[in-house]
């Protein structure tokens, strides 16, 4: 049975590491049979989050902000695997990436929890300049555990600093097989 992944990319850089990362998971992941949807979090109108607690997760959108997040939550709402693909900063996820996983929080508000449990799955996608990536597989795994989504592993491709200096490592093979074994 195909699945539903929604990836989110909080790369600020369309054609980078971490979209050759991507791109690679997508390909493994589409010979599997199954629909990508992919969100490139840069181009994006998404705000922080305001902390109010007024969110109605059974609402076509949920957060009482009105923004591009409203394209994000019904493709999260209906999907079976969420991927999370950051380049490292400052050994964590993006901005880009962290606020919008910070929005997701609407999904758990109000009138029912759609966002933890449904049996969602995750796997994490990053490239970075370095290779200590300790302190976001940290955050990560609370992540998952405080969600309830099981782990379906990472590729983490560190010594890329500059664009292309990921073509033709190994980790773009892994992310291929990562996307392909989701079945």
């Amino acid at each position: 049975m195909s699945k539903k992944i929604v990836i989110l990319n909080g790369s600020p850089r369309k054609k980078g590491n971490t979209s050759a990362l991507i791109k690679a998971f997508t390909e493994g992941a589409e010979s599997a049979g199954n629909a990508v949807k992919e969100f490139f979090l840069d181009s994006m109108n998404i705000h922080g989050c305001k902390g109010c607690f007024g969110g109605h997760s059974n609402q076509e959108c949920p957060c009482v902000q009105k923004d591009d997040m409203s394209k994000i939550y019904p493709s999260v709402r209906d999907c079976d695997v969420i991927v999370l693909a950051s380049p490292l900063y400052y050994w964590n996820m993006s901005g880009q990436l962290r606020t919008t996983v910070d929005r997701l929080f609407a999904l758990e508000e109000g009138d029912g929890n759609l966002l933890r449990g449904h049996n969602r799955s995750s796997a994490l996608l990053m490239a970075a300049e370095g290779n200590d990536f300790r302190d976001v597989l940290l955050y990560y795994d609370h992540l998952m555990e405080h969600l309830k989504w099981k782990n379906l592993g990472h590729v983490l491709a560190g010594g890329n600093g500059d664009i292309g200096d990921i073509d033709g490592k190994p980790e773009l093979q892994q992310a291929f097989e990562l996307g392909r074994s989701i079945q």
